[in-house]
């Protein structure tokens, strides 16, 4: 779904009112890792104007939308009790996007993409030391430990991250995060997508309104998701990511997101 509000309402319990005054909002693509909302201007936390009295309806608006299947309301401030009742404003992504049924997760962070279907251009190793090596295969959305994300061994735009769907797929968004290099932040800032069906010959996705290659807004720090979802889907065997502006060094965490349509 494509989430762009939602309004909130309180009620009467034993003649008295009870209403949520603040709340956070999380949300979900599998239901298992939840993203809290963000505010923008001070990157923290969004916590949302709630209501001031039991029956009157608040409306908030998300700015912008969120792409997600679960959301969880997180009372910050209540009066008396937690007491809620809501509606989301949204659509189908396909009304937008005609993706509509088709963005789950493809495999990367659960493994049902194995390590030997994830290559790249080059590979980076602290220290120059075999064990802080920064595998292809390490580059999972939410992935843990000492080396935790695919680094290139050059900072340039020949470098690329490539996954391999087995079968083509219909491939309708990606989720990217960056990591830490003991105490170095890194990330991909900005990127393009190729994909292709035989790994041979690539296509550069295209920005539908100016048909020039589309250059998309990667992360702003070592952790946080950020998603992109393609305007209009393609269907590829293979996918590639080629980082255009980075911040220290090339770092990629990703999830691609479809289906087998």
């Amino acid at each position: 779904m494509r989430l762009s509000g939602i309004i909130t309402q309180g009620a009467r319990r034993v003649g008295q009112p009870e209403y949520v005054r603040a709340y956070k909002v999380a949300y979900s693509l599998d239901g298992r890792e939840f993203t809290f909302y963000k505010d923008e201007k001070q990157d923290a936390d969004k916590v949302f104007q709630g209501n001031v009295d039991y029956g009157t309806m608040q409306t908030n608006m998300f700015n912008p939308p969120i792409t997600a299947q679960f959301i969880r309301i997180y009372p910050v401030m209540c009066r008396r009790a937690c007491t809620l009742r809501f509606e989301l404003i949204g659509c189908e992504m396909n009304v937008y996007f005609n993706t509509a049924g088709c963005s789950e997760p493809l495999g990367m962070k659960s493994h049902l993409i194995s390590d030997q279907q994830i290559t790249a251009s080059s590979v980076f190793k602290t220290w120059g030391i075999d064990a802080f090596t920064w595998h292809p295969h390490y580059a999972r959305l939410d992935k843990t430990g000492k080396t935790n994300a695919w680094t290139a061994l050059h900072n340039g735009q020949s470098e690329w991250l490539q996954i391999d769907l087995r079968d083509q797929k219909k491939v309708t968004g990606i989720i990217t995060q960056g990591a830490r290099d003991f105490g170095h932040i890194q990330y991909v800032a900005a990127y393009k997508v190729a994909y292709s069906d035989n790994g041979t010959s690539w296509t550069l996705y295209r920005d539908g309104q100016t048909n020039s290659t589309k250059i998309f807004h990667g992360n702003s720090d070592n952790y946080s998701h950020k998603k992109n979802v393609f305007d209009v889907p393609f269907y590829a065997r293979f996918v590639r990511i080629l980082p255009v502006a980075w911040h220290n060094r090339i770092t990629l965490r990703v999830e691609l997101l479809g289906c087998d349509e």
